[in-house]
């Protein structure tokens, strides 16, 4: 990162770590949350944990940014 690029804050710095630990880029964790029944936030965020073996962090991370993306 160069200097002068701003730090990436809120969900998306979680991004980079996301994709490095589970192997897949986060625009396919957005299409397994919106391919989800579920809709509320804590809802998809315990689907995720369970179905998908993400940590609370990551999946909250995901859902906050795909929830944002709704509205």
């Amino acid at each position: 990162m160069s200097a002068d690029a701003p730090a990436v804050k809120g969900p998306a710095s979680y991004f980079p770590s996301i994709e490095k630990k589970y192997g897949r880029p986060v625009s396919e964790w957005f299409e397994i949350i919106d391919g989800s029944p579920l809709v509320k936030h804590m809802e998809l965020v315990a689907w995720l944990k369970s179905e998908h073996g993400l940590g609370h962090g990551h999946a909250n991370a995901l859902v906050a940014h795909v929830l944002a993306d709704r509205k």
